[in-house]
Parts: C-alpha cells; sequence; structure tokens
C-alpha cells in the first residue's frame, strides 16, 4: 500500500534526509521519501502491517525532530 502524508514543522532538509533514511530501515516498508519542499511524507509499505509501519515511522520523525508531526 502506497499513501502520502502531510508533515508539519519539518524544519529542515538535513532531518527530512534522515528520517528518509531511518523510515526506509523499518521492517516492511518497501519504499519511503520525505519532501522538505512538499512537507510531505510518500510510504509504501506491507498492507497488513501499514497502520503498526506508520506508528514507527511517527516515532522515527519524533525522535529526529521532536516538533514534526504526520498528519493522518
Amino acid at each position: 500500500m502506497k499513501k502520502k502524508f502531510k508533515l508539519e514543522d519539518l524544519d529542515c532538509a538535513n532531518c527530512a534526509a534522515k528520517m528518509e533514511d531511518a523510515i526506509k530501515k523499518l521492517d516492511g516498508v518497501n519504499d519511503a521519501s520525505v519532501s522538505f519542499l512538499t512537507q510531505k511524507l510518500t510510504l509504501d509499505a506491507d498492507d497488513e502491517r501499514f497502520e503498526e509501519i506508520l506508528d514507527q515511522a511517527v516515532k522515527v520523525c519524533r525522535r529526529v525532530e521532536p516538533d514534526c508531526k504526520i498528519l493522518r
């Protein structure tokens, strides 16, 4: 399943790159991209575990940039 999510309060391109790298390493993620310019996360992950993987992605984003939120 592939979905796009709006990011709120993403402040730097370097943080976006760190988030993207960390999310791509999560188990069950086929592909991920974080765009600083459009403030969007595109997540392609296993259908059955999508919500669980998205929860892990939220934790990764908070760890890299505590103010950043993924709007579901």
